[in-house]
């Protein structure tokens, strides 16, 4: 039982991860706990948007368990060009310490949930990285651009980094945001 404990106070480091975006309304920024749960329920919303036999449960678990790594490795901004091999290779190392302290050898089913996300070949995974992808989106169009003009984000930037997992995990969702975001450019939501 300590060790379950231990682990879960050890995920309540996720509540002091900052991201990049504020929540709608609001002037903090979000932070890495806010951003698990609210995408878990955005894809359970999505559920009839789904590929045919997508194990909803799976995608949900995943969802959870996808930006744990970041109580050791901080936020990444979806947007940020380079790196990525070497940042996934430190969030899998922190991923694999927290989990570790689960009895029993519990945490390799996390692990290997976080892993099969960050691989995005199942259909699970591709549902859940469209959700992923589409929050943020989903905030800055809520906050004429917050995020985007603050860290000189361009509508190109976004569409290239968001368009492809959202349309391959949920098309409908696809259809969705990239007729908000050519308003969203009109509107001059978006930096450099």
């Amino acid at each position: 039982m300590q060790r379950i404990i231990d682990f879960v106070m050890e995920l309540d480091k996720l509540k002091a991860v900052t991201r990049k975006v504020k929540p709608a309304g609001l002037d903090r920024y979000e932070n890495s706990a806010e951003h698990s749960w609210q995408i878990t329920l955005l894809a359970a919303s999505l559920a009839p948007f789904a590929a045919a036999g997508v194990d909803m449960n799976r995608v949900i678990r995943m969802l959870l368990v996808h930006d744990v790594g970041e109580i050791d490795t901080g936020d990444t901004m979806v947007f940020v060009e380079g790196g990525w091999e070497e940042r996934k290779a430190a969030e899998l190392a922190a991923a694999r310490r927290i989990f570790g302290l689960l009895p029993d050898g519990q945490g390799e089913e996390f692990v290997a949930l976080w892993q099969e996300f960050e691989e995005g070949v199942t259909a699970e995974s591709k549902f859940a990285n469209a959700a992923d992808r589409a929050m943020p989106a989903l905030l800055n169009l809520a906050n004429g651009g917050q995020s985007w003009k603050e860290n000189g984000i361009s509508y190109e930037r976004v569409v290239n980094r968001i368009g492809p997992p959202i349309l391959e995990g949920c098309p409908a969702l696809w259809a969705y945001m990239e007729a908000r975001l050519t308003e969203a450019r009109e509107l001059g939501y978006f930096g450099a």
